[in-house]
């Protein structure tokens, strides 16, 4: 009942939006992207379509009775295009909260997204939501619940820090978390020109390492990226250190991505190491596609991806093709 009730109010505002937009009102967007891909994984070899964290949200502010601040919302749910389901969802939540936002003062926001870690990349992963994602070779690509954010206003429209601190809520049974932030985490942000460059970290965030997880379940991690962006080209470079709370694993990732543009066409490629020091594992991931961009909000892709362990002995390789569509109302 509780999932028919939330398909019918996101329907109701895509459906009439002139109604909604009375008073400045919400914004309504999302994507549907879809590819259809082959998966080899050295044990099975099938054919899928993936619908690649399609979504649907609504966005906004309120001008409240106060000079220079405001009240902000978001609500973004994925939406499985290709069979209707996500983990027996119709509607899985992503990125949800709350806040104000002042001029001069700048954000506070509380509720469930993006650490300012995983923000941090930017855009440096060209396989983003793909099967050539970071996130499948090094950790702190985390969306935490009960998180209160502070971000700062723009320093001289470039440079920006972000605060979030996440209570633990004796969520974890034996612990004793129930403090003011059981865990932290932050970020400093310089986005000017044709450069970005970001250095954040995570204090006891909960997550785990990917090559050799001893299950601790808190990480530290350092992570610092830089970006350049020319006319024609991108250049990425992406260094994270991440280690269990205990002092049990450590991983040190490394990546490496670019991309050329002319006309209507983008070819990328990227290069992700990571490397770990109990088991001395290493995970390498491979991607390389073209986007063919249709209009500005529009595009059809191909790519390949592949992740391999070294010790582990396996490889898994991804080849696709597909499209990308985002709209607003």
């Amino acid at each position: 009942m509780k999932k028919q009730l939330l398909a019918l109010a996101i329907g109701s505002m895509v459906v009439a939006p002139s109604v909604a937009m009375a008073d400045k009102g919400p914004i309504v967007y999302g994507k549907a992207n879809v590819s259809y891909e082959n998966q080899d994984n050295d044990v099975e070899d099938t054919w899928k379509l993936q619908s690649n964290a399609s979504r649907l949200g609504v966005k906004g502010d309120l001008d409240l009775d106060f000079n220079q601040i405001k009240a902000i919302y978001k609500a973004e749910f994925e939406i499985s295009i290709d069979d209707g389901d996500k983990d027996g969802e119709t509607f899985s939540q992503r990125n949800i909260y709350g806040g104000f936002a002042h001029d001069a003062m700048g954000t506070l926001i509380a509720g469930k997204f993006d650490t300012p870690l995983k923000v941090s990349q930017g855009k440096v992963d060209q396989f983003n939501d793909l099967q050539g994602d970071i996130k499948n070779i090094m950790a702190g690509e985390n969306r935490t619940s009960n998180m209160v954010q502070y971000s700062t206003p723009s320093f001289a429209d470039a440079l920006s820090v972000n605060v979030a601190l996440i209570p633990g809520e004796d969520q974890e049974e034996g612990t004793d978390e129930n403090g003011v932030a059981d865990a932290v985490s932050s970020s400093i942000v310089f986005d000017k020109g044709m450069f970005y460059g970001a250095l954040a970290y995570d204090s006891e965030i909960e997550d785990e390492l990917v090559a050799d997880s001893t299950m601790d379940g808190r990480l530290n991690i350092l992570r610092a990226t830089g970006l350049v962006r020319l006319d024609m080209f991108e250049f990425g470079a992406l260094y994270q250190l991440a280690e269990e709370e205990d002092g049990e694993g450590e991983e040190d990732s490394y990546l490496i991505s670019g991309a050329v543009k002319f006309d209507r066409v983008k070819l990328k490629a990227q290069y992700g190491l990571t490397k770990a020091d109990l088991s001395d594992e290493e995970l390498t991931l491979i991607g390389v596609g073209a986007d063919y961009k249709l209009a500005k909000s529009s595009k059809v892709y191909a790519y390949f991806a592949q992740v391999e362990q070294d010790l582990g002995d396996q490889e898994d390789t991804t080849f696709g093709v597909g499209f990308e569509h985002k709209f607003s109302m």
